[in-house]
C-alpha cells in the first residue's frame, strides 16, 4: 500500500523527497489498517481505499518514522503539515455518513477497474447512507471521472489563491457526495 501511495501522491509530496521508495518507507507506518479495503490481483495489491465514520482517522502520522526516512527537518515538516491535512476532523459529521479516503491504484492496474471494485465494495457493504470524498484536486481528472461514474456528485468547491494555485498546480479542491437510495 505504501508503494501505491507513493506512486499516486508523489507529485504532492515531492518537497519531502523526489524518491518514491523513500516516500513509501516514510509513510508506510501511517495506515490504520482496519479502515482500509484492498483489491488483490493474485498476491499483489492492485488498489486500496479507506472508509471511516467521519469520526476516526484512516491514517495516523507519526514524527519518528517521518524523520528517520526524510531527515529531521523535512520529517518534522511532514509531520506538522500533513498531520493537519490528513487527520483533519469533520465538524459535526452527519449521522450515517462515511468518508471515502486515500483511493490509490498501482500503476500496472490503472484503468482496469481495481479502484472501482474497492469503492463499490465499500458502498455495497458498509452501513452508511451518505458517502463523502473530500478535497480532490480539480486536475485529478481520472479520479473525478471514476467518482462521477460511481454516482458521486460535486457538492463543494474550494478555490485556492492564485499563489497557492501556482505552487500546487491546481486551482480548486472539489468535494463529492453520494446519497444511497
Amino acid at each position: 500500500m505504501a508503494e501505491i501511495f507513493a506512486e499516486g501522491f508523489s507529485q504532492w509530496l515531492s518537497f519531502f523527497s523526489k524518491d518514491r521508495d523513500i516516500i513509501a518507507k516514510a509513510f508506510a507506518h501511517m495506515f490504520v489498517l482496519d479502515q482500509f479495503y484492498v483489491a488483490l490481483a493474485g498476491d499483489r495489491v492492485a488498489a486500496f481505499g479507506a472508509c471511516t465514520d467521519c469520526r476516526r482517522f484512516s491514517v495516523n502520522l507519526q514524527s519518528a518514522p517521518l524523520r528517520r526516512h526524510l531527515g529531521w527537518f523535512k520529517g518534522s515538516m511532514a509531520a506538522l503539515i500533513l498531520k493537519r491535512e490528513f487527520q483533519k476532523p469533520f465538524v459535526d459529521p452527519p449521522a450515517e455518513t462515511g468518508s471515502v479516503e486515500f483511493i490509490g491504484t498501482a500503476l500496472s492496474f490503472r484503468g482496469q477497474g481495481a479502484a472501482s471494485a474497492v469503492i463499490r465494495h465499500m458502498l455495497d457493504h458498509l452501513p452508511y447512507r451518505t458517502y463523502l470524498i473530500e478535497e480532490v484536486a480539480d486536475t485529478n481528472v481520472p479520479a473525478m471521472r471514476l467518482y462521477e461514474k460511481l454516482g458521486f456528485t460535486e457538492y463543494k468547491r474550494k478555490s485556492l489563491s492564485p499563489k497557492q494555485a501556482r505552487r500546487a498546480g491546481f486551482h480548486h479542491m472539489i468535494s463529492l457526495r453520494l446519497e444511497k437510495a
